[in-house]
């Protein structure tokens, strides 16, 4: 197994595992696999796109894991040797390839690639229901944050909330601003 950032030769079959991921997550209505190639090209690897995508390989090439991951910079934190942080968004293995060790080898080339770019720390959100993730990362050594709690905002209150911005303009208060 090889760990590296992703290469062109392996987009096609990084997209069979994001069709599985789809259907992870959307068991119900999976989307299509144009779909899915789609979104990949126009976004997730587009130029602008901030993600780095890591990938596991086997001997014949085919994507076996992968971590979505971007580096940021603290905004509280100026000392260079905090600064720099790095934001897993997604860890997946392929059904077939999990228990042997594909998720932990991706983590560690990650870590490994984190710490030459700076970055101090490496933090993830992962769901509640997730106990078997929840153990591997803890396995890892990662420590459960539990100090923070995530939040959403989408949909209807995503609406309204964005209605009265426009409504009242860019400034909440109109004398903000004003010498």
């Amino acid at each position: 197994m090889r760990v590296a950032l992703l290469t062109p030769d392996q987009h096609e079959s990084m997209v069979d595992l994001l069709c599985e991921l789809n259907a992870y997550y959307h068991e119900a209505d999976p989307a299509s696999r144009e779909a899915v190639c789609d979104h990949f090209f126009r976004n997730l690897i587009a130029p602008a796109s901030p993600l780095l995508l890591a990938a596991a390989t086997g001997e014949n090439g085919k994507v076996l894991g992968f971590a979505a991951f971007f580096f940021v910079h603290s905004l509280v934190e100026p000392n260079p040797e905090r600064s720099r942080q790095c934001t897993l968004k997604e860890l997946f293995v392929s059904a077939a390839a999990r228990s042997r060790g594909v998720g932990k080898a991706i983590v560690s080339w990650v870590a490994r690639h984190a710490l030459e770019h700076g970055c101090c720390r490496i933090d993830w959100p992962v769901n509640a229901a997730n106990h078997r993730g929840i153990a591997f990362y803890e396995g890892l050594g990662a420590e459960r944050q539990v100090e923070r709690i995530s939040h959403r905002l989408s949909g209807e209150s995503m609406s309204r909330l964005a209605n009265e911005a426009a409504v009242r303009g860019s400034v909440a208060d109109p004398s903000i601003g004003q010498a």
